[in-house]
């Protein structure tokens, strides 16, 4: 499927495993009080017509948001106003259930990609998919340093080391982390200059000793270097005091991208979604340090009184993709959004992203988070997909197998099970197409420095790899 696109759009992609929120909650109890008796119960239509074409609503859209719309009635078309029976948040959240309900329509009927027998088509390739390397346990990251030499996060804590076919033990003496929840072993990259620095770097999950809470944590970034299949050397890079640790397993962010002597890396919400709007607190942020540690005396709120010095961006939910462009060097990042509202996101200085002001999706429970998507101060996303696919790990293919996606930025869909393939030009997505579906959750992506693009699975536990059939 090829989509041609405008830079916000919202696309489409559902699985039912992972994704069986969709259609229930309060939500789903609105729609049945306040719509139901003339739209259906399957949004086909009744006595008002179908929502489950877009193309058939005569107003929405033409001068008049779905919110004004339903806010203020059309009497001559027979649309009741619901100003006085709907705020503006379960009106907008209703906007997101009819998408959701719409939308699983589309996948029960439409193919989302082209397989025949264990060959994928997508664009103008056709390609297998090879497993690579077996015996992980929920594997989080990798990273090559050649076609035969790669090291493997799992996220129980645990950092592996392939080399020539082979899986090694357990590196020892590797940090401890705490696992629980979202938390773990997550991040694992080698510095630029690796060849003559040995620097190997980890982010991950860790409790602070001494505090109140025995269950706080927060997300730590070292640098080692290992030897003898050991971790040795190890250098605290970043890590937060105790009184910004919390108990919530969820949202620990953590992915590196390295640039100019600099490290930007992400750290979730923490779940305590508020605080991503807080400049005095860590979470919710991309930070930017230089690869030492070291605050740059450019950040952007470095002398801003109370601020968090490395932040770099704020308004994140939970960053879990981040990735530099090969040629231009802007940052990309996929963001987790809640219910709906996933994102892709152009990364930059001091900017505001809007969680939780705004955002395109709604709670879990079918709850209302805002009517709001757009804020003066806050940034819209390039692209976001609602349902949501649980994006996760990024990363632009600058291989020789597939020469006409050069540059092209592949994004994995945990609940989703997807592969989705982006173009895209500066602060503007132009091209989407879902290259690959059901074969385990992606967790991460990589471009391989043997041409191929690589990904990390979950469920089954396996990195894989995309080979055209020539």
């Amino acid at each position: 499927m090829k989509i041609l696109i405008p830079a916000i759009l919202l696309l489409t992609s559902l699985s039912i495993h992972g994704q069986n929120r969709i259609g229930t909650g309060a939500v789903q109890e609105l729609y049945e009080q306040h719509c139901l008796s003339c739209h259906g119960a399957g949004l086909d239509g009744g006595l008002g017509g179908s929502l489950l074409d877009s193309s058939d609503w005569k107003h929405v859209g033409k001068g008049k948001s779905f919110l004004e719309y339903v806010r203020e009635g059309d009497l001559e078309a027979g649309m009741p106003s619901f100003k006085d029976g709907l705020s503006d948040k379960e009106i907008r959240s209703l906007e997101i259930y009819i998408d959701e309900v719409r939308q699983k329509t589309d996948r029960e009927t439409t193919p989302i990609v082209q397989k025949e027998e264990n060959v994928y088509t997508a664009g103008d390739y056709q390609f297998q998919v090879e497993t690579v390397i077996e015996g992980l346990s929920t594997p989080w990251s990798i990273y090559f340093f050649t076609p035969e030499h790669a090291l493997i996060t799992e996220k129980a804590g645990d950092l592996r080391i392939w080399k020539s076919g082979q899986l090694s033990p357990p590196v020892d003496g590797t940090p401890k982390v705490d696992s629980r929840g979202q938390g773990g072993l997550l991040e694992v990259a080698a510095h630029p200059d690796y060849a003559d620095n040995g620097w190997i770097y980890l982010g991950f999950s860790v409790g602070a000793e001494g505090t109140a809470d025995p269950n706080a944590r927060m997300t730590k970034v070292v640098r080692g270097r290992i030897a003898d299949n050991c971790w040795i050397d190890e250098e605290v890079i970043f890590e937060v005091p105790a009184a910004f640790q919390t108990a919530a397993g969820v949202h620990f962010g953590t992915r590196f991208v390295f640039q100019d002597g600099y490290l930007y890396f992400s750290i979730g919400d923490r779940g305590a979604q508020d605080q991503a709007q807080d400049l005095t607190r860590p979470n919710g942020k991309v930070h930017r340090i230089y690869d030492d540690g070291r605050i740059p005396a450019d950040n952007p709120f470095v002398d801003q009184s109370g601020a968090y010095a490395s932040i770099w961006t704020y308004g994140n939910r939970n960053i879990q993709g981040l990735a530099a462009h090969p040629e231009t060097g802007w940052i990309y990042a996929t963001e987790h959004g809640p219910r709906g509202g996933d994102e892709i996101n152009l990364i930059e200085k001091g900017l505001n992203y809007g969680w939780p002001v705004i955002t395109h999706g709604m709670n879990y429970n079918g709850t209302p988070i805002t009517e709001k998507t757009e804020a003066p101060g806050m940034e819209q996303p390039l692209l976001h997909w609602t349902p949501s696919i649980a994006v996760c790990g990024i990363d632009f293919y600058q291989g020789t197998d597939f020469p006409a996606w050069k540059h092209d930025l592949f994004v994995g869909g945990l609940a989703s099970q997807e592969l989705h393939r982006l173009r895209i030009d500066h602060d503007k997505v132009i091209e989407h197409e879902i290259v690959l579906k059901g074969e385990g959750r992606v967790r991460d992506v990589a471009s391989g420095p043997d041409g191929y693009l690589y990904l990390v699975l979950n469920s089954p536990d396996r990195v894989v790899r995309l080979v055209s059939v020539r």
